[in-house]
């Protein structure tokens, strides 16, 4: 079955896999899920991931997720910019999620980003999701 917007996908995974109290979640792998999943991890919303490669360019992630005190570090995570209605943001009007606590992922000219970084890079791009 063909996945039509992969990143939404792996984002619903996560936030299933986090409602049940799982430890870790698998969702296919592609460059553009593995840009997300390292910004992720830089702000400190999972503990990290792994790659498994199954050769015929067929990969796989392994997402361990982050709790502190049974409460999963990630409240909540949507999906922004969708396959049917793409959003862009020039640098002036990039989104604060939860007024700065929050981390907005934008997808640049200079590759997968967080908000802060972008505004300190002065570039604009994609907006992929918000995380809080």
């Amino acid at each position: 079955m063909a996945i039509n917007d992969p990143v939404g996908d792996m984002l619903t995974r996560i936030r299933n896999a986090q409602m049940r109290r799982k430890g870790t979640v698998v969702t296919p792998g592609s460059n553009q899920r593995a840009r997300v999943l390292e910004v992720l991890q830089a702000e400190g919303y999972i503990r990290g991931f792994t790659v498994a490669d199954f050769g015929a360019g067929r990969s796989e992630f392994t997402i361990e997720l982050k709790y502190y005190d049974g409460v999963p570090v990630i409240r909540e995570i949507a999906r922004v910019s969708k396959p049917g209605r793409r959003v862009y943001a020039s640098v002036k009007n990039l989104p604060r999620v939860a007024n700065g606590l929050g981390v907005s992922i934008v997808s640049t000219p200079r590759g997968v980003m967080s908000d802060h970084q972008a505004r300190d890079a002065n570039v604009g791009g994609e907006v992929i999701c918000t995380v809080f």
